[in-house]
């Protein structure tokens, strides 16, 4: 039997190009996404002319979580969900800085909530009950209709291949007054050439990795779940020139990593801040 059959088997329901990415590739321990963090970054404040180190590329992806954070409001004694939580550095932020009740990271990948257990095992023995990882599918939670008081998500969505169905559980799993805070890069527009574009520029896309749709998509799939206070806020800004300025410790100008901002630049790419509440 052929590797690739065995991965088949051993990860039914996961895509292949997210199956090899955060399976045997582990994307999580590859340079670029040092510090346990696997986001792009929120880059505001530092200084992109000097040179990038480890120290500024932690501070950009926690800067990010927080954001996210903040955004889905306040977080002290509630319980919150992490959809896409790879190795758990958010959730564990979270737990530490935000004084919830619980944090649970869900991740479709079983390989990555290994990695994330071992990762968090100090915090997860020194706060039993308050830190947990469970396998589950953005479109097919593991958890009972309003188990959350908030649920977020970094820089996963790209790779939900519903986001249909990820809105309604998460309208489900939320409680009445429940918030929603998800943050990924999109298709800037509807522009029905938007896939094509993106494909031709950044192989993520051409591999399947990533999916191309705009934000309205996720914002209409929210709506559509009866989700209200919809809003969505761009901060391309604050990560693109800083996502290109570290991938410039590794590719040149004009190799596909450095098409991100280069997609940015030219319209055709974006990152959002997609927020939402669960009405009463």
């Amino acid at each position: 039997m052929s590797e690739d059959v065995d991965a088949e088997q051993e990860h039914p329901g996961i895509r292949p190009a997210v199956r090899e990415t955060y399976g045997p590739s582990d994307l999580g321990h590859q340079p670029m996404f040092g510090g346990g963090f696997i986001n792009f970054g929120y880059w505001r404040g530092i200084d992109l002319a000097g040179p990038l180190g480890e120290d500024e590329r932690t501070r950009s992806q926690q800067a990010l979580y927080r954001y996210v954070l903040d955004a889905a409001g306040p977080l002290r004694r509630r319980d919150v969900l992490d959809v896409g939580c790879g190795l758990g550095t958010g959730c564990a932020l979270a737990l530490t800085e935000y004084g919830p009740n619980t944090v649970t990271g869900m991740d479709v990948h079983p390989d990555q909530l290994a990695r994330a257990r071992e990762e968090q095992a100090v915090l997860l023995g020194e706060r039993p009950g308050r830190l947990r990882f469970a396998e589950g599918a953005a479109e097919g939670m593991p958890w009972q209709e309003g188990a959350f008081d908030v649920v977020v998500s970094v820089e996963a969505a790209q790779h939900f291949p519903d986001l249909d169905g990820f809105a309604a559980e998460t309208a489900r799993v939320l409680r009445p007054g429940g918030t929603v805070a998800v943050t990924s890069f999109f298709a800037a527009d509807e522009a029905p050439g938007r896939p094509g574009q993106l494909a031709g520029l950044l192989d993520t896309y051409a591999s399947g990795l990533d999916i191309a749709r705009p934000v309205t998509a996720l914002a209409g799939a929210l709506t559509a779940a009866g989700l209200t206070e919809v809003r969505t806020v761009s901060i391309g800004p604050e990560v693109w020139p800083g996502w290109d300025a570290w991938l410039s410790r590794w590719w040149a100008p004009g190799t596909w990593p450095r098409n991100f901002l280069r997609a940015y630049e030219e319209g055709v790419l974006d990152y959002f801040v997609v927020t939402a509440t669960r009405p009463f």
